[in-house]
């Protein structure tokens, strides 16, 4: 995937600058042009691509008055530029290092473990595709290595999708959690006594609905610490819950995931915030 914008999105981004008459102007100078009696005359509407041209003959009446013009609508947004990711300032931990990236094209991704658990029971991913999107991870300044995933803070996958996947996806959360609710996972384990085969029982849910954007969601994934099969003793405490956000925002979906020590509140708010700079990108416009 390349940060740099294609040639032809950067074209698009530039026409949205471009003044174009408005209606009343356009009905304006056509009324002056009838006033000198001028025989002919031709209205070219350039909005949108489309042209219309109008033949007036003389007349002794006066002459109709042009039907008002539609509304125009805002420019459609393609692209989506780094502006309508969330910026480090709205971390309380110090970040200085974001690494981004883009890509067409891709599923969206909720959690890989949500993945595995619906995979694992011979369950589709169920994932949506995506037509482009923009992603960032966030580590803290003090990190010596940005492979090194406890330093991390927050990761952010932001999806442009067709508006009917966009708003389906938070319609079928609670159905596509549910066969997760109570998942026992099974794996070996390396420890100093040698391989172990170790479960954890995961439990997901969706907690909290509609709190920010046009749609909002957090999942949570309330699970054990693994546990020696053999002998039932734990190898840790249990951990500290996974927590995903997911915010919609026109036809953008926005998926944050905290790495460690965040709690719901934290997530909240960035959601909140993650929201607002998604107006930037959205269709239509906030």
């Amino acid at each position: 995937m390349r940060d740099d914008l294609p040639f032809v999105e950067q074209i698009h981004s530039d026409l949205r600058d471009v003044r174009w008459p408005a209606p009343e102007e356009i009905r304006s100078r056509a009324r002056r042009r009838s006033q000198r009696r001028i025989v002919v005359a031709t209205v070219v509407l350039a909005f949108a691509g489309l042209s219309a041209v109008a033949v007036a003959a003389p007349r002794k009446s006066p002459s109709p008055a042009l039907p008002a013009a539609a509304p125009s609508a805002a420019p459609t947004r393609h692209e989506i530029t780094t502006d309508a990711l969330l910026p480090p300032a709205e971390l309380s931990q110090q970040v200085e290092v974001q690494l981004s990236d883009s890509g067409l094209g891709e599923p969206v991704q909720l959690d890989h473990q949500l993945d595995y658990c619906r995979t694992s029971q011979g369950r589709s991913d169920g994932r949506k595709m995506s037509i482009l999107s923009r992603s960032q991870t966030l580590v803290h300044t003090q990190s010596p290595s940005v492979a090194t995933q406890s330093k991390g803070v927050l990761t952010q996958d932001l999806f442009r999708m067709v508006p009917e996947a966009a708003t389906q996806l938070f319609a079928e959360l609670d159905e596509l959690v549910a066969p997760c609710a109570e998942w026992r996972s099974v794996g070996q384990v390396k420890t100093a006594e040698g391989i172990r085969t170790m479960e954890a029982v995961h439990r997901w849910a969706v907690v909290q609905r509609g709190f920010a954007g046009d749609d909002a969601a957090i999942l949570r994934d309330s699970l054990t610490a693994p546990r020696d099969v053999q002998t039932g003793q734990p190898l840790a405490d249990d951990p500290s819950p996974i927590l995903v956000a997911v915010v919609r925002v026109g036809d953008t979906v926005s998926v944050l995931r905290p790495w460690a020590g965040g709690t719901e509140a934290d997530l909240v708010r960035l959601a909140v915030a993650a929201a607002a700079r998604m107006c930037a990108a959205a269709n239509p416009s906030c």
